[in-house]
């Protein structure tokens, strides 16, 4: 039997194509969730007024699909760092992080934050990756009680080396998630962000397993799936073994064959590969 995964994607391919649009299509590929990258819905995602979050719910519902979560956080955050030895910089890189935890909860019950955002966590200013870690260990922990509050799972994602030096590893994505200690902050799994890894994909999966909230699914060049060699079958198979339920969510780098054609064909080849499991 064909094991059965709950499929999403990002709405980022669609450029600016409307948002109801993009659930259309998404929806008619055969996809059941879409993740939001913020930028996309507003310069100022955070300063979204009630009633447009609550016509963005509608149209996702409308549309036949669930609210996954958020990715991409900071990307329309300029200036603002959440890692940097400046502590009212950090404050406010923080507040904002808050914000996105409304926002997040305002589009959909239970829905996932992905913290990657390698510029504004890296290590800058003569300061350390482990001191830009601790920086970032303080701060997950000052939002995770809201995060908690509102229902929404901060998930800390590692980044490979060429993108950032805090976090490049699902290792130390998951000792971040046990010092801050808080059931709002888990991890997740990317295949083009676990390129630096040595373990083999499926063993990291099946090792993490009990903090691993949300899986990205994409070629190791940032194509999408099925677009390169990356072999999905033995991650969905350990998956399958480990009775995961939560999503499985495409996101893609290279835009270029178009929004709906990659839409296809992502979620074709994954469920090809899913029918190789045994």
């Amino acid at each position: 039997m064909t094991p059965a995964f709950r499929y999403a994607s990002c709405n980022e391919m669609f450029g600016h194509r409307p948002f109801a649009e993009a659930c259309r299509s998404l929806h008619r590929a055969g996809y059941s969730g879409i993740e939001i990258a913020p930028f996309t819905l507003s310069e100022s995602p955070a300063d979204l007024s009630p009633s447009a979050r609550g016509e963005l719910r509608d149209q996702i519902a409308s549309e036949g699909l669930t609210f996954a979560g958020l990715h991409w956080l900071m990307v329309s955050s300029a200036g603002l760092h959440v890692t940097t030895p400046d502590a009212s910089l950090r404050r406010r890189g923080w507040q904002r992080i808050a914000e996105l935890i409304d926002l997040c909860a305002d589009l959909g019950p239970g829905g996932v934050m992905v913290f990657g955002s390698p510029q504004q966590r890296r290590a800058v200013d003569g300061i350390t990756p482990a001191e830009a870690t601790r920086h970032f260990i303080d701060g997950v922990a000052s939002v995770a009680p809201h995060a908690g509050e509102r229902g929404v799972t901060i998930l800390v994602e590692a980044l490979p080396r060429n993108q950032c030096d805090v976090i490049t590893s699902l290792a130390e994505a998951a000792a971040v998630v046990h010092a801050v200690s808080h059931p709002a902050v888990q991890t997740m799994f990317d295949t083009h962000n676990a390129v630096d890894e040595s373990e083999p994909h499926a063993s990291l999966i099946e090792r993490y397993f009990p903090l691993i909230r949300h899986v990205h699914v994409n070629e190791t060049d940032g194509r999408h799936p099925g677009a390169g060699d990356y072999p999905f079958a033995p991650i969905l198979a350990a998956l399958t073994r480990l009775h995961y339920a939560r999503w499985v969510s495409v996101e893609a780098f290279d835009f270029s064959p178009g929004a709906d054609r990659i839409a296809v064909e992502s979620l074709r080849h994954l469920e090809k590969e899913a029918s190789n499991i045994s």
